[in-house]
């Protein structure tokens, strides 16, 4: 691996984990980086998830206050998201390298779109506060199996899956913003975990590039927060999907050409 391409996934690194503390699509970044050095997509995906693994105990260890008092919905959520997780790894390691890297430009797309048309999260915070009014404060049941179906999709791929869980978390916990964001992080981090355990043990990760994107991770998540509540949010978020939008139109003919 040549001093350039360790500075482009540093780089790539940095801005994953500064566009993943605000729409949950790091992927977006860190993976075609990993391409664009020569990676194989299989190789790069699981090259990828085992790099973000630093970036969730980055965040996690920044979140302990919000995590105070969620000790029960941790475990449970956790159980959740640990055994998605690994049911993702196990997808991704039966599935033939030609279809994964036919299925990824759809991934994407969906993560793209996705971010397109999100509401922002204290208007959906704002709006499950009003449809529990008057309510016992209860997790919605549904909580737990949405946790499970998301960390699958974590572990196999991931890209926006931080957004989807945390507006899951918004509409179902009762919970603010930032305990919801710092529940997301501990949960995504578990799938993530055992699912980078899994490719570390039974694929081919391509440690020198895991190695710099990881620290250009850690870098950005520590300091997006910081960063991003001086940007205007929509507007990034809508910039960040079009890129994504035309990432995924650039793999997908690629991969079908």
């Amino acid at each position: 691996m040549t001093a350039a391409e360790i500075a482009l996934l540093v780089a790539a690194g940095f801005a994953a984990g500064l566009i993943g503390s605000i729409a949950g699509l790091a992927s977006l970044f860190s993976y075609p980086a990993l391409l664009a050095t020569g990676i194989p997509p299989v190789t790069a995906n699981v090259t990828n998830t085992v790099a973000l693994v630093l970036t969730g105990v980055g965040s996690v260890s920044a979140s302990r206050p919000e995590l105070a008092g969620q000790r029960d919905r941790l475990v449970r959520l956790g159980i959740a998201g640990v055994l998605g997780g690994a049911t993702g790894a196990v997808l991704l390691l039966l599935t033939p390298a030609g279809a994964f890297e036919r299925v990824v430009p759809f991934l994407i797309a969906g993560a793209s779109v996705l971010l397109l048309v999100q509401r922002r999260p204290a208007d959906l915070a704002a709006e499950g506060a009003q449809l529990r009014a008057g309510q016992s404060h209860r997790d919605h049941w549904v909580v737990v199996p949405v946790t499970f179906l998301v960390s699958i999709y974590g572990g196999y791929f991931g890209a926006a899956a931080g957004t989807m869980m945390l507006a899951v978390y918004l509409l179902t916990t009762g919970e603010g913003l930032a305990r919801s964001n710092a529940l997301r992080n501990a949960v995504l981090g578990l799938a993530n975990g055992v699912a980078a355990v899994g490719y570390a043990v039974f694929a081919d990760v391509a440690w020198l590039a895991a190695l710099p994107l990881a620290v250009g991770l850690f870098a950005g998540g520590r300091l997006g927060p910081r960063v991003v509540r001086r940007v205007p949010q929509t507007l990034l978020r809508r910039v960040i999907a079009v890129a994504g939008l035309g990432l995924a139109l650039h793999l997908g003919l690629d991969a079908f050409g």
